[in-house]
């Protein structure tokens, strides 16, 4: 099977060594490619318009995820990043990035911003990244794979609202990092469409479930 040079990922301090040992010792430079997706987000008719306002949490993840390599996983227990290649920004980056510009451009929600502006919000979204990477699974092509696990919570009594776990998988058209890249590009843009839907209809039903009893807000 023909694959891209691959670069053993045993621990981030190993990764900063060799970095630091390449730099200082004036090895080999290799010439790094940074892909940035560029995802936007098409509002589904079937989402509500909704009245209330949202803050979104910055993502979770772990260290080895959330990180700017571009990660591989040619069998289950492996992984590895993709040597010369590298992303724009962290994977949270991108995600909370995206979720930010998608809700914003959908025109279906009264107010969204990042928890840190301290938007006096109604709902707050919370995201833990578990897997961005692209994966073998066994087969001849890798596929870009995005797991997430979302939580809404409502702001005023910390009341998980729902909770679920998204799954994404979008096969590359080939081993190239550029059609990886791609590949992500697609899975980020499925992945975050399925989740600003889902947040605004359960939000908006629960919302609604407030306002007919009495004293729900």
């Amino acid at each position: 099977m023909k694959r891209l040079p691959l670069l053993k990922l045993l621990a981030p301090a190993c990764l900063l060594a060799v970095a630091g040992c390449s730099v200082l010792a004036g090895g080999d430079r290799q010439s790094t490619t940074i892909y940035a997706p560029q995802v936007r987000i098409q509002a589904d008719p079937a989402w509500p318009q909704v009245s209330w306002q949202l803050a979104i949490a910055k993502p979770s993840a772990a260290r080895l995820v959330d990180s700017p390599r571009i990660n591989v996983r040619p069998t289950p227990g492996e992984l590895e990043v993709y040597r010369g290649a590298t992303w724009s920004q962290p994977a949270t980056d991108m995600l909370e990035d995206t979720l930010l510009r998608g809700f914003e451009d959908s025109g279906r929600i009264a107010g969204v911003a990042r928890i840190a502006t301290g938007i006096r919000s109604d709902y707050k979204l919370t995201i833990d990244l578990r897997r961005f990477e692209s994966d073998y699974r066994g087969t001849t092509l890798p596929a870009a794979t995005i797991e997430l696990n979302a939580k809404l919570i409502h702001s005023i009594d910390q009341r998980v609202v729902a909770s679920r776990t998204f799954v994404t998988v979008e096969a590359a058209g080939s081993t190239a990092t550029g059609d990886v890249a791609k590949a992500f590009e697609s899975a980020l843009q499925k992945a975050s469409t399925e989740l600003i839907g889902w947040t605004l209809l359960s939000g908006q039903a629960d919302a609604q479930q407030l306002a007919r009893t009495p004293g729900g807000r």
